[in-house]
C-alpha cells in the first residue's frame, strides 16, 4: 500500500505524521490563497484566523513537498485519519500531478491527494474568499486560537518557503503587511500604556466581524 499527498501549508514544515520520503516539488494550474477560515487551530469563531487554500488558475504553479507513505493498510489509514482531522474546514481531496524543478514536463508523481476547499460560501462556510490585503494582515495579526497565533502561521510558511529555495511574492507581500500591523498595534499599546499607566498585558481585538461558526466535532489542536 502506498499513497501520497501534497502539503502547501503548515504540512511543509510541519507535516506531524509518519512518512517514509519527502520530495519538493509543485502541482500545476493552482495557486495558494489565504481564503479559508481556521476557527479550532489558529483562530476561533469569534476571531478566525486566514489560512491558506488553493485557488485554480490556468499557468500558476505551487511549490510544497510531497510526502508518500508506505506500508500495511493500517498505517496508511492512519495518516489519513490524521490529516482528515487536521485539515478538517477542508470539504475537498483531489488527486493532481506533482513536479520536481528537473523535469516541468513529465510529472514525477501522478494520483497526489491535495486538501483544497470548494471557493464558495454557500458550499463550504468556511470559505471566506478574498479580502483586500490590509484586512487580511490584520485578521492574520490579531486571531489566536488553540495551536497559536495566526501571525506565526504565515511567517512559518514565508521560513519554508525560503528554506526549500522557492519563495512567494504574494505570501513575503502579506507577511510584511502583518508585520506593518503588528509594529503599529505595539507602538499604539505603549503609548497608551504611558498615557495611561494601562497594565501592559492587552489582548489584541481583530476588526474584522465574527463568522457565525462553529468548530467541527471531533476537532483536534494541531498546526493546520
Amino acid at each position: 500500500m502506498v499513497f501520497w499527498v501534497f502539503g502547501y501549508g503548515s504540512l511543509v514544515w510541519n507535516p506531524g505524521f509518519e512518512f517514509d520520503e519527502k520530495i519538493i516539488g509543485y502541482i500545476k494550474d493552482y495557486k495558494r490563497v489565504f481564503d479559508l477560515a481556521c476557527i479550532d487551530h489558529r483562530g476561533t469563531p469569534e476571531n478566525p484566523a486566514r489560512t491558506l487554500t488553493l485557488e485554480q488558475e490556468e499557468g500558476a504553479i505551487c511549490w510544497g513537498a510531497a510526502y508518500c507513505v508506505r506500508g500495511t493498510p493500517e498505517r496508511e489509514r492512519a495518516a489519513m485519519e490524521y490529516l482528515e482531522h487536521r485539515e478538517c474546514e477542508y470539504d475537498q481531496k483531489t488527486l493532481v500531478n506533482f513536479y520536481k524543478e528537473e523535469n516541468s514536463i513529465e510529472p514525477a508523481l501522478t494520483g497526489v491527494i491535495v486538501f483544497t476547499s470548494t471557493p464558495d460560501k454557500e458550499v463550504n462556510k468556511y470559505y471566506l474568499g478574498p479580502a483586500p490585503l490590509e484586512d487580511m494582515a490584520r485578521q492574520i495579526a490579531t486571531a489566536v486560537g488553540p495551536c497559536g497565533n495566526n501571525r506565526d502561521y504565515i511567517f512559518m510558511l514565508e521560513k519554508a518557503l525560503f528554506n526549500i529555495g522557492h519563495e512567494e511574492e504574494m505570501v513575503i507581500e502579506l507577511a510584511n503587511e502583518v508585520r506593518k500591523v503588528l509594529d503599529l498595534l505595539e507602538n499604539g499599546i505603549s503609548r497608551d500604556n504611558k498615557l495611561l499607566g494601562a497594565a501592559p498585558h492587552i489582548v489584541l481585538k481583530s476588526h474584522i466581524p465574527s463568522l457565525e461558526l462553529q468548530p467541527l466535532p471531533e476537532a483536534i489542536a494541531t498546526d493546520s
